[in-house]
């Protein structure tokens, strides 16, 4: 009997963001940070532990500007300069991952999301996504078994959202978070939506008439007042349907099949924790190691 394919995909851009603001600075020997590293490697092994995956795989954005930023010249303009010392651990956590054989994917002009929602429309298996970024809901999907993992107040714990924990959260299925926030917009992404519209009002909205175009279709049905906030905002609210839309389609190659090739014991990976000086988490992937080794031998007699 065969365990059953479980794939995680992680948003590396999203967890070194969190794990950075969360963990106090750590740094190697050579006094160079390493705290999100450390936060990465952290919830890895909390989710091997208790999400048991088959296969694994990491997304991280581009350098380049993505093709949003193309769309709307101040899209994420307000967000501060990325910290230095945040910046200089990506590399790192990328020579661990390769150390640990967990396959890395990102793509010029397109966000971790967008290779985040390409991988998980082509699998067939199981699915979680690991993140700490909302806008990832909108990939959840109860039929294809698709669920997103947000840590919650920590590292350490998280909830998983499947289709009812999504609507709970924000109102909607995940198939309408993009006309939900074509309607109020996202400050933190730095696009407004339709200007006098709120969270209460799109909700209603949506759960007239389902989506952005439907609305439009049922103008003629709609108070003066709103009428008027909704033609006046109209090319506003399209273009924010678009960049609140996470693409499916990126032209990139995805092995999903060479992600269950990962190790997390391996004589690279402890002489890169000697490295970074990460004791604790050497004694816990050992145990994590070792724990793994038993499962396996123990499916041998199922």
């Amino acid at each position: 009997m065969h365990k059953q394919s479980k794939l995680v995909i992680f948003d590396g851009n999203a967890i070194m963001h969190r794990a950075f603001h969360a963990i106090p600075p750590l740094t190697t020997k050579d006094g160079e940070a390493i705290n999100a590293v450390y936060g990465l490697i952290s919830i890895l092994i909390n989710i091997v532990e208790n999400l048991k995956p088959t296969h694994i795989i990491f997304c991280f954005d581009e350098k380049e500007r993505t093709f949003r930023q193309d769309l709307l010249a101040t899209y994420q303009s307000q967000r501060p300069e990325t910290d230095h010392n945040l910046i200089s651990q990506f590399q790192k956590a990328r020579d661990f991952l390769e150390s640990v054989s967990i396959p890395v994917y990102s793509k010029s002009g397109y966000e971790a999301d967008d290779v985040i929602g390409t991988i998980a429309s082509t699998t067939n298996m199981e699915t979680i996504i690991v993140t700490g970024d909302r806008d990832i809901l909108q990939l959840v999907d109860d039929n294809r078994d698709i669920k997103l993992f947000m840590p919650i107040g920590g590292l350490a714990n998280g909830k998983v959202f499947k289709e009812k924990e999504t609507v709970e959260r924000l109102g909607v299925l995940p198939d309408y978070i993009p006309d939900y926030k074509a309607l109020v917009g996202d400050p933190s992404d730095n696009y407004f939506g339709i200007s006098g519209i709120g969270p209460k009002t799109a909700t209603n909205l949506l759960t007239k008439y389902t989506t952005l175009d439907n609305i439009y279709e049922h103008m003629s049905e709609l108070p003066e007042r709103l009428k008027a906030k909704l033609l006046e905002g109209k090319k506003s609210a399209y273009l924010s349907y678009k960049l609140a839309t996470i693409v499916r389609d990126v032209p990139i190659k995805i092995e999903i099949e060479g992600s269950d090739k990962w190790d997390l014991i391996s004589d690279n990976v402890l002489k890169l924790f000697e490295e970074y000086g990460f004791k604790t988490l050497t004694a816990r992937i050992k145990a994590l190691g070792e724990r793994l080794e038993k499962e396996k031998q123990g499916n041998l007699f199922i």
